[in-house]
């Protein structure tokens, strides 16, 4: 059984975005059937280098989309990206200290937290004025 399931409620309405967030979904799953199999230090390591690349390329899509179409919170929502690409570089620091089992459980849990409030409040925000400008 998943850790998440993707659901209509996480849909922006924005194809290759949704995509992206299906990704992330698929993360906080690989930690967690990790960690269910006894490999959790070994998938954490795994899950944090796919993150930490992968976001960098979601925000830089999001935030392309934001200036094409003049999004007008584009600003505000950079900030939130830049707040959790700092949580996830200071995940990745502590993995290099030494993994310590609990920290395979808050990067899942910080997934399912990111998937949830970011992205059923703030880019559900965005998903609208997207469409409105061509942007599905």
């Amino acid at each position: 059984m998943p850790f998440m399931d993707w659901s209509d409620k996480l849909s922006v309405g924005v194809a290759v975005l949704d995509e992206d967030h299906k990704h992330l979904v698929a993360l906080a799953n690989q930690l967690h059937a990790g960690i269910l199999d006894g490999h959790g230090k070994e998938a954490l390591e795994v899950v944090l280098g796919e993150l930490a690349s992968y976001i960098q390329f979601h925000f830089a899509r999001e935030e392309q989309m934001f200036a094409e179409s003049g999004y007008p919170l584009s600003e505000e929502h950079r900030q939130e990206h830049e707040q959790l690409a700092r949580r996830v570089v200071n995940l990745q620091a502590r993995y290099a200290q030494g993994a310590l089992p609990s920290l395979s459980i808050e990067t899942m849990n910080f997934l399912r937290g990111w998937l949830l409030v970011h992205i059923q409040g703030s880019d559900k925000k965005y998903g609208p004025h997207l469409n409105a400008n061509g942007i599905h």
